[in-house]
């Protein structure tokens, strides 16, 4: 048995503990300036030099020329500050990533709105080739005037067109693609939602194994502008700022099951996804990022939601058309101290080449990005963030958009932050924070000198590095040379189309995959690549980011590597595809046997 004074010192500990955590979880609800706390830090400097990144602005020069409408006017709305989706995704099949914006636009009670001439809400570019593109949005069909938010592109209706789903404040927009032009078809859908909700991010995946893409899509917070304009949230010295969802009641997600012809069935009811507070009985979900996975290797996808000041979320798929929510076993739902953080954005990806699989999500200011890495029993994970070495780089950095992709095709995947604040005066109460903030690059080390990643100095004369208020982030090869390319989004702003001229001479996979017995676009399916003796896995998982999505197909950086010992597809039905013939340093397309 301990003695007294070991009981007292320990006492103290847990007491002190306490009161950390609880200063934690209120730093969104107490905005007075206070000094910050020590960073966590990894032992030692790097003793490995990341590769330089080589991320060249071809914004203008490509003919992007959106720039984005929030609608603010002072008052101060929560959503103003959140929007900001983006999607590549080839929307005509010539073979080239194109590129879709999502706006929001000037609030219906605004006179601006009376004054400025209509326009759509969304903005399509097509993709030219050699780094351009032109707008065709409305030749495409897509003039819609939506407060839009984010956005989940896929072919549901299996018919080679992929189509696209908006969500917004207010109604949801499913656009049907009928042969490179988009109809609404969002009502006889069944996919519209309500007028009072608010839907953030969405996915699609097939969650029976059915052959039919269904759709999830997540909502934040009970909203209206009475209930914002109620909360009258308030920063010292400033006045009205943008409340905390703290203060807001949260919602159930939807899940909707794809019935064939053209027509959708809410489940979520008796899907189980909608998870109610335990004390108050209410919806307990402030949903603004989710990752489909499957997450215990056992052949079917499962769901994580990244949620704001509540625990996330994880729903694993019980093969019976149900969902069973593990966040908290699971070691997903809070930080490592049992807090509940600020989650944004999320991606999940086997990052270690070893067959774990690493789920990171973007937190607020002052709450490092996370990084859950499953653990030997299954369905069971840990936060790894300070040990692989983003922990402390990322703990000042207010993070939106998370990106896995090799930027540097060396086989192993590198992890992009894309950050900026909600309040564009924070730094008047807040020293240590900007409104804009640089975008962060970590390099993927595969422990060499003892390191897993390896943060890239946010150089200002690199335009990747550029301070911005970004949100959403999406990647592409958009000029066909055979590495990634990135766009960031800013809310009330211009995005940043960035080209990749990071030259190392490494090999390169691409591959795009087709499903026959399941669903055409092979989401959910994954790559199995064996070079140079180690197993490379990637998944079919467009949804990626914060409110966005990645092209669809596959890119896998071999290094030097010049040819690849095996590669196989599992494909969401369970079946699996030796490939014979590997053609590496051009597209390559799989189509899975009938």
């Amino acid at each position: 048995m301990p003695r007294p004074a070991a009981r007292l010192v320990g006492v103290v500990v847990l007491l002190a503990a306490a009161i950390a955590g609880f200063a934690l979880w209120t730093r969104r609800s107490k905005p007075a300036p206070a000094p910050a706390a020590p960073l966590p830090v990894q032992a030692g400097p790097p003793t490995v030099s990341a590769p330089p990144a080589a991320f060249v602005d071809i914004t203008r020069e490509a003919g992007i020329t959106f720039v984005h409408e929030n609608g603010a006017e002072g008052q101060k709305l929560l959503p103003e500050t959140m929007g900001g989706g983006v999607a590549f995704f080839d929307f005509d099949r010539d073979g080239r990533p194109d590129l879709l914006f999502v706006d929001s636009r000037p609030w219906p009670w605004s006179q601006r709105r009376d004054a400025s001439p209509p326009r759509s809400r969304l903005a399509l570019y097509r993709n030219l080739g050699g780094g351009r593109f032109v707008d065709v949005t409305e030749a495409a069909g897509l003039i819609v005037d939506i407060y839009g938010m984010g956005v989940a592109a896929a072919d549901y209706d299996n018919d080679g067109w992929i189509d696209l789903f908006v969500t917004a404040v207010g109604r949801n927009h499913l656009f049907r693609n009928v042969n490179g032009h988009f109809t609404d078809v969002s009502v006889s859908a069944g996919v519209a939602g309500r007028d009072d909700q608010w839907s953030t991010c969405a996915a699609w995946v097939d969650y029976d194994r059915d052959g039919n893409l269904d759709l999830f899509v997540c909502n934040y917070v009970r909203w209206s502008k009475d209930i914002d304009l109620q909360q009258d949230f308030r920063l010292v010295g400033l006045g009205r700022a943008y409340g905390p969802p703290r203060t807001f009641e949260g919602t159930f997600p939807y899940l909707y099951h794809n019935d064939g012809h053209g027509r959708f069935t809410d489940v979520s009811a008796k899907a189980g996804v909608q998870i109610r507070n335990p004390n108050t009985r209410v919806p307990l979900a402030k949903s603004l990022g989710v990752a489909t996975a499957d997450l215990d290797a056992d052949g079917w996808p499962d769901l994580v939601v990244a949620n704001d000041t509540v625990q996330n979320l994880v729903f694993h798929n019980e093969h019976d058309g149900t969902f069973r929510e593990i966040g908290a076993t699971a070691g997903v739902a809070f930080d490592a101290y049992g807090n509940s953080r600020s989650a944004m954005g999320i991606d999940a990806a086997d990052f270690r080449n070893d067959g774990s699989l690493g789920i990171a999500i973007g937190n607020f200011a002052n709450e490092m990005t996370a990084l859950y890495v499953s653990q030997q029993a299954p369905l069971q994970f840990a936060d790894e963030a300070i040990v692989s070495g983003i922990g402390p780089t990322t703990r000042g950095a207010l993070t939106f958009g998370v990106l896995f992709f090799d930027y540097d095709l060396d086989g192993r995947l590198d992890l992009l932050t894309a950050n900026g604040h909600i309040e564009d005066e924070i730094n008047k109460v807040q020293a240590s924070q900007q409104y804009a903030q640089p975008p962060r690059l970590f390099w993927n080390a595969g422990g060499t000198g003892g390191r897993e990643f390896v943060p890239l100095a946010a150089d200002t004369s690199n335009d990747l590095f550029r301070p911005m208020v970004a949100r959403g982030a999406a990647f592409a090869d958009i000029d066909g040379d055979g590495d990634l390319d990135l766009v960031l989004t800013s809310v009330k702003g211009a995005p940043r189309l960035l080209r990749n001229d990071l030259k190392r001479g490494h090999h390169w996979l691409r591959l795009n995959l087709q499903g026959t017995r399941v669903n055409r676009d092979a989401i959910g399916a994954s790559v199995e690549v064996r070079v140079g003796g180690r197993m490379v896995r990637r998944l079919v998982m467009p949804t990626r980011g914060y409110l966005s999505q990645s092209e669809l197909p596959i890119t896998i950086g071999l290094g030097d590597h010049a040819q690849v010992e095996e590669l196989r597809v599992r494909w969401p039905d369970g079946s699996t595809q030796q490939v014979p013939h590997v053609e590496i340093d051009r597209p390559m397309t799989i189509v899975q046997p009938r």
